[in-house]
């Protein structure tokens, strides 16, 4: 056991105060744009394209997030003040918000962007998506947040900012986690010469909500539809995300393979 008491300031200059949370988030974006641009490299696509759709991808982040968290898990306050849902300083983004904000944000940049296909972009962009998914992860660990259940395991962390529980470290669990999918996706990008559009998209939606599922049970307090239904919120927002990336894998489209 280990205890964790990090500030989650890492510095303050005047007014602007640099969390641990905001930096690992803004990496999460570098370091998905520096391989997504060594993907478009690869296939010989122009640069603007590139920066299109991160421009559309950021914005459905952040947006897609914010709802997520205000409408999933606490709709009783925020449709009571509804201005409150502005305020994404205060915290409060969930990543099933950001899932559907990322589809939606793929079929608007297809839509306006001349030879550019939904699924093209979604098996790209579902590469790097567990790799910025265990960053942000890694920053919710550093600001003591999503903590696990209590537990007398080795490696188990007391939270002293929280409280003085020894708990699982369910944070560390889905960074590593969403680590190894990120490098089966690499993998399997750099192996899918002939793939059926989409199915890149649905092996990775199909991963990593699934290990999602399985890591909720050992989160402490999540929030559940209603009190008597034996999975949390983020369980139930997972199934349909898993459902869509099998779908995706099965499914025998009329269209040509892909290919490099």
């Amino acid at each position: 056991m280990f205890t964790w008491n990090i500030n989650p300031e890492l510095i303050t200059i005047g007014p602007f105060h640099f969390r641990w949370y905001g930096i690992l988030f803004s990496l999460a974006f570098l370091a998905s744009f520096s391989v997504m641009f060594w993907i478009f490299s690869k296939e010989k696509k122009n640069e603007d394209l590139l920066t299109k759709l991160f421009l559309y991808i950021f914005i459905a982040v952040v947006a897609g997030a914010r709802l997520g968290h205000c409408l999933f898990y606490q709709p009783e306050y925020y449709l009571i003040h509804p201005l409150e849902i502005l305020k994404v300083w205060k915290g409060g983004l969930a990543s099933h918000g950001a899932a559907a904000g990322i589809i939606i944000a793929l079929l608007v940049y297809a839509r306006h962007t001349a030879g550019m296909s939904f699924f093209w972009a979604a098996d790209r962009l579902c590469v790097v998506v567990p790799l910025a998914a265990a960053l942000v992860r890694l920053g919710n660990f550093a600001n003591s947040e999503i903590l696990g259940v209590p537990t007398n395991v080795p490696w188990a962390v007391i939270f002293s900012r929280a409280d003085q529980i020894p708990r699982h470290p369910v944070q560390l669990y889905e960074a590593i986690t969403y680590l190894i999918v990120f490098i089966i996706m690499i993998i399997l990008y750099r192996r899918q010469t002939g793939a059926i559009a989409g199915r890149l998209a649905g092996s990775m939606l199909t991963m990593l909500f699934s290990m999602r599922f399985i890591l909720e049970f050992f989160k402490a307090g999540q929030s559940t539809l209603d009190p008597s239904m034996p999975i949390t919120m983020g369980q139930l927002l997972s199934i349909p995300l898993v459902a869509f990336g099998i779908w995706l894998i099965v499914r025998k489209p009329g269209a040509p393979p892909q290919g490099h």
